[in-house]
């Protein structure tokens, strides 16, 4: 599992030009998903992502978490995040998982997120052709495996 974090004053996804999420300050969260990814992988992630510090505190340290500052999480699956571009132009995407194997997982960690987080976690559409628009914070952009 492959998750890009980014500390955002403000994000949202579309699919066909409609909004399916949108969140103000908070994460934009994009996750890729491996076939060897099993519940204790996804509860790990889940805890660093909620308690990860990147937000500043009031002497402008990033010493407080999403949860500290009541942020949101906007959360969308992205398989391309596991792709292998070392040999040729063409990127292989074969360390992904699968559809029928990403999806449950994604619809877990999304769970996990919320019940940690305390409210609803947005998400786009699992496959689907979406746009992504955000106002990075910062920037403030981690990679988390």
């Amino acid at each position: 599992m492959r998750i890009v974090v980014q500390r955002v004053s403000q994000a949202s996804v579309s699919v066909e030009g409609k909004v399916m999420g949108a969140i103000g300050p908070g994460l934009l969260v994009l996750a890729g998903f491996a076939p060897t990814d099993d519940a204790a992988t996804l509860a790990r992630l889940a805890r660093k992502l909620v308690q990860l510090r990147i937000f500043a505190d009031d002497a402008g340290q990033m010493n407080r978490s999403v949860l500290d500052i009541a942020g949101e999480i906007l959360l969308i699956s992205q398989f391309t995040l596991l792709a292998d571009a070392r040999k040729g132009n063409r990127p292989s995407y074969i360390a992904a998982a699968p559809p029928a194997v990403a999806e449950p997982l994604y619809q877990q960690f999304v769970a996990l997120v919320a019940a940690l987080l305390g409210k609803p976690v947005p998400t786009g559409v699992f496959g689907a052709d979406m746009q992504v628009h955000l106002l990075n914070d910062g920037p403030v952009t981690l990679v988390l495996e």
